[in-house]
């Protein structure tokens, strides 16, 4: 049902000429998971930005930085918005053809952590002796909730424990019929807990886990020498989303977005926007950061899953969105 709403909405934005839109170039683009915390790339899907860059886009859903990295190895997909943990994995594996991070979107973490009952009281210590419904073991969410555990003298599996090997779409659910005494995830699913009285958002993971490069899109580095233009536009088209999004309210980013999330009120999406929004969570522009590539490898290591630090320039591919925003070096 939500892959017809969202095909429909595309429709919708399509260019009325059909003579035009044959003359549009197909970009196969799957994303991790549909979550809110991704706004200003379906503001630039519903708005026709990637049209106007000749671009007809070909969404679909992932539901897993593990799943979008293999559709994306396996050429199923052109590009693949994940977290470049995937990435790193690949490349430390001794891939050839590994895949190339060239635009973020992005800064922080997009979870929240709510905590079960009706007090909005909070202090990381009564974690303690409790359980936490958290994520796939090695993927960034699960990653970020033990580095800031760790960071708060809470060691991870030992004084409080972690479920990690539920569905991410399935785990607010669970939350909701009684799993757990905490839950950390993405949007809209916390604000509907907190709706359903399941619990209260006491944390943001984004502030607490700090600055990190936490959601790209990727390419193969074959793809990329054979479709740089392509990857400039697609590129220059998410920045118009992006730039879109900081200059207008949370209502109207709301209003633009709402035919993805048909199953969420507009004024929930309004309020989630405008939550994101007011802590930063975007990139100003897609350019990669190199300090939260570091952060990110530097979280890696605490929770084990690193097995050596990959160099920055190896993985990441700035000169494609300094090209786009008219840029290059």
């Amino acid at each position: 049902m939500l892959s017809l709403a969202v095909a429909v909405c595309l429709l919708l934005v399509a260019p009325a000429a059909v003579g035009a839109a044959d003359r549009l170039q197909v970009v196969r683009l799957s994303e991790v998971v549909r979550s809110i915390f991704y706004a200003p790339q379906y503001v630039a899907l519903a708005k026709g930005f990637f049209e106007e860059e000749g671009l007809s886009i070909s969404l679909s859903t992932a539901w897993g930085a593990d799943k979008g990295a293999a559709a994306l190895i396996s050429g199923s997909v052109d590009i693949g918005f994940f977290g470049p943990e995937a990435a790193v994995y690949i490349y430390n594996q001794g891939a050839r053809d590994h895949i190339v991070g060239f635009a973020q979107l992005t800064t922080m973490d997009g979870s929240f952590f709510i905590k079960r009952g009706e007090s909005e009281e909070f202090d990381w210590e009564e974690v303690r002796g409790k359980t936490i419904v958290g994520a796939r073991p090695g993927g960034v969410p699960e990653m970020v909730l033990e580095w800031v555990l760790r960071q708060h003298g809470i060691t991870p599996f030992v004084d409080v424990d972690i479920i990690t090997n539920l569905a991410f779409a399935a785990a607010p659910g669970a939350f909701q019929a009684g799993l757990g005494d905490y839950i950390a995830q993405f949007e809209p699913a916390m604000t509907q807990l907190e709706m359903a009285g399941a619990g209260k958002i006491v944390a943001s993971m984004g502030i607490e886990g700090g600055p990190i490069t936490y959601t790209l899109y990727h390419a193969r580095k074959d793809y990329i020498e054979k479709n740089r233009d392509v990857l400039v536009r697609f590129t220059r088209a998410l920045y118009k989303g992006m730039k879109w999004v900081e200059e207008h309210s949370p209502e109207e980013t709301a209003k633009v977005i709402e035919g993805f999330f048909p199953d969420t009120e507009l004024e929930v999406i309004t309020k989630i926007v405008e939550r994101y929004k007011d802590q930063g969570t975007w990139n100003p522009t897609p350019i990669i950061s190199e300090e939260g590539f570091e952060h990110l490898q530097t979280v890696m290591e605490s929770a084990g899953e690193l097995v050596k630090r990959v160099p920055f320039d190896a993985l990441m591919d700035n000169s494609i969105a300094l090209e786009a925003l008219g840029m290059e070096e």
